[in-house]
């Protein structure tokens, strides 16, 4: 994909900012990348941690890869310049969306350890968490819950991460998960207490509903099939 640069453009700043709409919102923007092989759990620990912190008052979006490429980056393989454009617009995407305020859960194999700090280069100190959501080929290869890694070793599906393509796994992560020995609870929790460690979420978002509030929103996670 060759690159090109708009040419005659300007910035325009406004008078909200970032910690304007934090105040609104009382949390603080942050973007929660989940990083790992097919079949690890990423997606499904992200949705665990957003309707948690739903359930605690937050305002909370995941962009998930099979998702994102329905729409947005439904013209992208998965050569590696196509991987790379890839993470790069869902890194610019998540970077408004931090700048909005909202807590930002991206859950992308992106593979390639470059690509993530580049994301990670978009976010001031503090905003980009990346989670490596460890789990052995092996394993994932066992859960296969696409069927994608039989396709793969069938030779269907080329350039697939950990088969025929590679994956390099993040040197410092601010958090690292355990999918195989953590339960989802577990692994979820991890990330919630680390935002709140960090001020991202207040240690009394418990309280951000009343009990008849709590059972609404239990009610329509419930219908939606979250609980």
């Amino acid at each position: 994909m060759t690159e090109q640069k708009a040419t005659n453009i300007t910035w325009h700043g406004g008078s909200i900012n970032q910690e304007h709409r934090e105040q609104l919102l009382g949390q603080k923007g942050v973007t929660v990348w989940f990083t790992g092989l097919s079949g690890s759990g990423k997606s499904t620990v992200a949705r665990e941690v957003e309707k948690k912190l739903f359930q605690l008052g937050h305002l909370v979006y995941v962009l998930d890869g099979d998702n994102i490429r329905h729409g947005l980056n439904k013209n992208l393989g998965f050569s590696p310049e196509d991987r790379e454009e890839n993470i790069r617009r869902i890194g610019e995407v998540a970077h408004l969306f931090t700048d909005a305020g909202v807590i930002t859960l991206t859950a992308f194999i992106s593979p390639y350890r470059k690509d993530r700090d580049k994301v990670r280069g978009l976010m001031k100190e503090g905003q980009f968490v990346e989670v490596f959501v460890d789990c052995a080929l092996e394993e994932c290869e066992k859960r296969d819950p696409k069927g994608l890694f039989k396709k793969a070793r069938a030779g269907e599906i080329k350039e697939f991460t950990g088969i025929s393509a590679p994956y390099e796994e993040p040197e410092n992560p601010e958090i690292k998960l355990d999918t195989k020995q953590q339960t989802l609870e577990e692994s979820a929790g991890a990330v919630i207490e680390f935002l709140k460690e960090k001020g991202i979420i207040k240690t009394n978002s418990q309280d951000a509903y009343s009990d008849d509030e709590k059972e609404i929103i239990n009610k329509r996670l419930s219908d939606l099939g979250y609980v």
